[in-house]
């Protein structure tokens, strides 16, 4: 009787999802997240269904599938105007001209009733990097320090950017499905504690063309900025819904909570909101402007370019041999 009771509220819950973003995808992924009885997760950790929508290139296809493995059981993952070959014979696939709700809800209702299967995991459960028995002691690098144990890289001590101290230095990579980044854009950061000390580009970011695409730039500030429901509004608002839209970022303080020294950050979060053209600044030097940038404000400056500024400096290829971490 119990268990009878937690599904019939299991069928009533909101569908969250992570959404995994590929090329022309962004726009009806951003109307996708204002529907009734969705919740976008922000992290895979929460979520039940991965929603892989649009072009992949052959670089988004590992990460993807690390990001899929990272997906907690039961599982299932939905490609919508996508081929689902990276998951042959298991992930549901739907048209691009669908509507993908009614599936979404289905596919976590039988998951949870224990009608349909959790997905396998796509890769070998092994580190992606060897680290067994190397260094003296089998901890996977030399002295105390260095190696790549499991696959994530021991920090290693140099000098800090902002005030020459010696502290631990930390790689990280993220993309080309975090939700934080543009969708596409793949990046690698050196960080002393959130201090970013280097940063280059894995991955290009996706091209978001057409009609909404500043309201998009606004809506993935206006998250960083802690407004989820204004960010929600500005990702399924027409062109002409931006006025309002920064007017009501005004009271609720958007503008002051961005930091004094990006003030060229606020300036575009104003033009994408009110629809009219940035002062014409390039982003080319922006890997040039993240060293000694605290981590919120890394987030900022490089959400605040739009896809045609980021392709400027990121360029059409990937950085060989340096594949990004899936988040």
């Amino acid at each position: 009787m119990a268990v009878g009771a937690l599904l019939r509220l299991a069928g009533r819950a909101d569908a969250v999802v992570y959404p995994a973003i590929g090329g022309g995808a962004a726009a009806r992924v951003a109307r996708l997240a204002h529907a009734p009885r969705l919740r976008m997760a922000r992290s895979i950790r929460e979520a039940t269904v991965l929603l892989v929508a649009g072009e992949l290139r052959a670089h988004d296809v590992q990460p993807l599938m690390r990001l899929h493995d990272q997906l907690p059981h039961p599982r299932a993952t939905l490609c919508w105007g996508v081929e689902p070959g990276f998951l042959p014979g298991r992930a549901w696939a739907l048209d691009a001209g669908a509507d993908p709700l009614p599936l979404l809800h289905d596919i976590q209702q039988r998951l949870f009733r224990g009608e349909l299967e959790s997905e396998p995991d796509t890769l070998p459960d092994e580190p992606p990097a060897p680290w067994q028995g190397k260094g003296s002691h089998g901890q996977g690098g030399e002295g105390m320090m260095g190696g790549r144990p499991y696959g994530r890289p021991m920090p290693m001590m140099g000098k800090e950017h902002r005030d020459g101290l010696m502290l631990d230095a930390l790689k990280l990579s993220l993309g080309p499905f975090f939700p934080l980044l543009p969708p596409g854009l793949a990046l690698e950061f050196e960080l002393q504690g959130d201090v970013i000390q280097h940063a280059r580009v894995l991955s290009p970011p996706w091209p978001d063309p057409g009609p909404g695409a500043g309201l998009r730039l606004a809506a993935r500030l206006l998250e960083l900025l802690g407004l989820p429901q204004l960010a929600r509004r500005a990702a399924a608002g027409m062109a002409g819904d931006g006025p309002a839209l920064l007017r009501r970022a005004r009271r609720h303080g958007a503008l002051l909570a961005i930091p004094p020294r990006l003030g060229g950050v606020r300036e575009r979060l104003v033009c994408a909101l009110s629809g009219t053209p940035a002062s014409g600044e390039d982003a080319a030097p922006l890997l040039g402007q993240l060293p000694g940038l605290e981590w919120h404000e890394a987030l900022l400056l490089i959400n605040s370019y739009d896809s045609p500024a980021l392709l400027r400096i990121a360029g059409p290829s990937v950085v060989a041999g340096a594949p990004a971490e899936a988040a």
